[in-house]
């Protein structure tokens, strides 16, 4: 027998889980032709994700480079189920608002603790948003999977 991969989340898991989750890996290319991986907060909204970033910042100048961006967004259960979602997609930037930094720090923080928060960041540089269109979603599911669990003694 050949493993190869766990069970897919569903369509309606899958928006669930990105609306929940609070932490992706943005990986974009450098100059060189390396990975430069990072984790970011992010919102999933109407089938896109936005990552707010410093308008110098290496993600951003990466994507304005190159858009071709990768996001894996997972969590771990219990320290063995881990699920998750890999995003593949084209990023392009535009110019963010303190609103939009406000309403983006709202899924982190209480909205009375976002408003400053956001505010006094969008006051330290400029900041840009990054529009990530999936072309491309891969899931995985763990807790799905009962040769995992088999493998494992559960």
């Amino acid at each position: 027998m050949t493993y190869t991969q766990p069970p897919p989340l569903t369509d309606e898991e899958i928006e669930s889980f990105l609306k929940q989750a609070k932490v992706a890996r943005f990986c974009s290319m450098n100059g060189d032709g390396t990975v430069h991986a990072v984790p970011v907060w992010f919102l999933f909204e109407d089938g896109k994700v936005t990552v707010l970033t410093p308008v110098a910042s290496r993600k951003a100048r990466n994507v304005r480079r190159n858009g071709n961006v990768t996001l894996l967004v997972d969590i771990s259960e219990g320290g063995v189920w881990p699920r998750g979602v890999i995003i593949y997609g084209e990023a392009e930037i535009e110019h963010a608002t303190d609103e939009e930094g406000v309403s983006y720090c709202a899924k982190y923080m209480p909205m009375e603790r976002a408003e400053g928060y956001a505010r006094g960041l969008m006051k330290l540089t400029r900041w840009v948003k990054m529009v990530v269109k999936p072309r491309r979603m891969a899931s995985f599911d763990y807790t799905k999977d009962e040769v995992y669990k088999t493998a494992i003694g559960e």
